[in-house]
């Protein structure tokens, strides 16, 4: 990929070489094995470097072409092919979710009380496409061990893993055949949920193409992302990168979360949380909606409908994961209140992370498209997103 000059796009090249130290330092210490650090501003990748290894075992060094899960970063770009959908006149924002699964229709939301019980009432309105855009339908992903709702999610999802064939139209149907309650009266709340994967489904059902081709067909081929899908095929095994966690007797070791196949076809899809990709192919995508919907002549959405997405969407005083700083748009986490961020940025910053430590986020006041990418479990634990995010905005002149 390209660079250009810091200062042609009014980044400091003696401030961005603060970033060298601090990410080698945690490649030295063991905390991580590899990094790629992606800084790009007007357009313009002013910044981009590999550090430490892919693979320890055999000392395979990161390179910034490697690839890696970017597990929820896939959000983001499910997200844009709902909207796609929606300027094609083929998807509303306000439909409710039984037009395409009947299931949903008259769901429950579960009341719980402090003894562990519950009462389940009816839902007031129907959950909707925006409501699973803004994760604020009342879903779950089941990572709750103290709640009633989650361990009912936990119980489905193992049941669906272990009986149903792994087919993205099967396994959607069984999960909406179980009738899981909600947790919350639609619309009025937050909660990180499986919305994004349903609406993977809805996709297809929508588009009338497999969901994978239509983002292949829609968004990968149109703007260049190669590398990104929702496998690694053998030739491209090589750039995949390792997941690492702490050992117990310290250090690093391979882990593989979610019974990672991700080096097979897979025919479950999920817009969750599936894809791989690379910094050179996520910038393309970042830069598209920096850019308003459009890269390199091709547009894939209408400007407006971007400014749309780049707002926030959830109900007055609540906010994604409780980050008060933050409120949500349609597909990631929109900056509200700079004073309140562990990081720096300007009101609108849009962007979304990864279970493995990916983070990716575009500043449409500053024109910054900025990515870090690394293999490692658990996420939030150790502020290297922080890190990233204060070398990478003290380098603006």
């Amino acid at each position: 990929m390209q660079t250009f000059e810091p200062e042609s796009v009014g980044l400091s090249s003696a401030r961005l070489e603060r970033l060298k130290p601090v990410m080698q330092g945690y490649i030295d210490r063991g905390t991580f094995a590899g990094i790629v650090t992606l800084i790009a501003r007007q357009g313009q990748v002013a910044h981009l470097q590999a550090f430490g290894c892919q693979e320890l075992a055999n000392q395979r060094p990161m390179t910034t072409d490697s690839i890696f899960r970017i597990y929820s970063m896939s959000k983001p770009v499910t997200s844009s092919a709902a909207l796609m959908l929606c300027e094609q006149g083929k998807l509303r924002l306000a439909d409710p979710v039984s037009r395409y699964l009947a299931e949903f229709k008259d769901a429950r939301v579960m009341v719980a009380h402090p003894d562990g019980s519950y009462d389940l009432v009816p839902a007031r309105r129907e959950v909707t496409v925006h409501d699973l855009l803004t994760h604020s339908g009342g879903l779950s992903y089941g990572s709750d061990d103290h709640s009633a709702l989650d361990k009912l999610y936990r119980e489905t999802l193992r049941y669906l893993d272990n009986e149903v064939e792994p087919v993205l139209e099967k396994w959607m149907q069984a999960f909406a055949h179980a009738r899981l309650p909600l947790a919350f009266q639609p619309g009025t709340d937050f909660r990180y949920s499986f919305s994004i994967d349903l609406l993977g489904y809805i996709i297809q059902l929508a588009s009338g193409q497999l969901f994978e081709d239509f983002l292949q067909e829609h968004i990968f081929s149109p703007l260049g992302m190669v590398d990104t899908a929702f496998w690694v095929p053998p030739e491209k095994a090589p750039r995949l990168a390792v997941i690492y966690g702490p050992a117990a007797g310290g250090g690093l070791e391979v882990i593989q979360p979610f019974g990672d196949v991700i080096t097979q076809p897979t025919r479950k899809p999920f817009g969750g949380g599936g894809l791989v990709s690379t910094a050179g192919d996520y910038f393309r995508f970042g830069q598209m909606l920096l850019n308003g919907g459009e890269l390199d002549g091709v547009r894939l959405l209408g400007r407006k409908t971007v400014e749309w997405m780049l707002q926030n969407h959830l109900p007055e005083g609540v906010h994604p994961m409780g980050e008060l700083a933050n409120g949500f748009g349609l597909g990631g986490a929109v900056l509200l209140h700079p004073g309140l961020s562990h990081r720096p940025g300007s009101p609108g910053r849009f962007g979304w992370g990864g279970a493995a430590n990916t983070e990716w986020w575009i500043d449409p006041a500053e024109q910054l498209n900025c990515l870090l990418m690394l293999q490692y479990m658990p996420c939030f634990t150790i502020p290297i997103v922080e890190d990233f995010a204060q070398l990478a905005y003290q380098a603006l002149i």
